[in-house]
């Protein structure tokens, strides 16, 4: 159903406390400005609903690339009814607008991973300073936070989730899991946030989930699909996934399906890199399990020879496979699970 929207200059906790009920309030917050005088500040939608109720807060893109979960957030707003809503939905479609303008992973003005900065330096770099007036709002109104990602764009994955574990915020994997399996995942990654925890380098805590749930609020990340693209099935996937996590909270009587009666819960994953550079090609798909020694795909010159046929010493599982067959020594060409369990919820 089309809505009525109210644009306002206010920001982000006065529109959000003045916002009517049965009312879309669209509007920003002011992060700074560029030596033009342009202003750099993140897009905001407000849903509230026709009874009071908790806010689930959608946070659309962090990464520049990230495009599925913008549509998401947007045609899970435009298909809610107001009139049986009981609480607010706030979508921020991006994060990370100069990343997004520039239709890469992050910002050229500072090249830092906006999702390892949170919560944010007023004083920062302009990353810093992004981060820290977007969880400066989430972290005061929303009860419940979905970081919507992507894979890399130069992958194949099937839609999934990844969720980490704060030692003090109270909120367990049961209750994670309880609002992931309404995304029906193809797995669901627990994370690592410890140093030297091997799987990504960076500031993983400074991630926009886990800075959320240092504060007990339930937080966790959903990967819809490849990067710069929009993809028809992986959006309706999040829309649904949306409704269910809106559902269990209360803010509507019912979700569009039935949440997964179970999880394929990852421990403990890894990159493939490539050894040789040339051209990579793979039979291989999505949720596809390997055993040890089989090939993950071949490598050939670009005359054909084959140069090599990269396999794992253990069984895995495959999260991501490379489609851009264009590899060079080092280049990611699989992102698999070394461990996994199936349990219910």
């Amino acid at each position: 159903m089309s809505k009525a929207r109210i644009s306002t200059e206010a920001g982000f906790a006065e529109a959000f406390a003045s916002a009517a009920p049965e009312s879309l309030t669209e509007g920003r917050i002011r992060v700074g400005s560029f030596a033009s005088g342009s202003e750099i500040g993140l897009p905001f939608v407000i849903l509230k609903g026709r009874n009071p109720g908790p806010c689930l807060w959608i946070s659309g893109q962090v990464h520049g690339n990230e495009i599925n979960g913008i549509w998401a957030g947007l045609d899970f707003i435009e298909a809610l009814d107001t009139g049986t809503l009981s609480g607010s939905v706030v979508l921020t479609p991006t994060a990370n607008p100069l990343a997004l303008d520039a239709r890469r992973k992050t910002a050229p003005q500072d090249e830092q991973d906006l999702d390892q900065t949170f919560p944010g330096n007023l004083n920062g770099l302009v990353a810093d300073q992004m981060s820290a007036a977007l969880f400066d709002a989430a972290a005061a109104h929303a009860d419940v936070l979905i970081s919507m990602h992507t894979m890399n764009n130069l992958f194949n994955s099937d839609p999934y989730a990844v969720y980490k574990l704060h030692p003090d915020g109270g909120v367990g994997e049961e209750k994670l899991f309880s609002m992931i399996r309404h995304f029906r995942p193809a797995v669901a990654c627990r994370m690592a946030v410890k140093a030297g925890a091997g799987e990504l380098p960076g500031n993983i805590p400074g991630a926009i989930d886990y800075q959320m749930l240092s504060r007990g609020k339930p937080a966790f990340m959903v990967e819809l699909g490849s990067g710069s693209e929009t993809n028809a099935e992986c959006i309706r996937q999040g829309v649904a996934g949306l409704y269910g996590v809106a559902a269990e909270m209360g803010l509507l009587s019912a979700p569009m399906r039935d949440p997964a009666p179970t999880l394929r819960r990852v421990t403990r994953r890894t990159h493939v890199m490539s050894r040789e550079g040339g051209l990579f090609r793979t039979p291989l798909v999505p949720a596809t399990t390997v055993a040890a020694g089989d090939p993950l795909g071949t490598i050939c010159t670009l005359t054909g020879r084959l140069i090599t046929e990269p396999a794992m010493e253990q069984d895995v599982l495959i999260i991501g496979i490379r489609k851009d067959p264009v590899v060079h020594t080092g280049d990611r060409i699989a992102f698999v699970a070394l461990e996994w369990s199936d349990v219910s919820v």
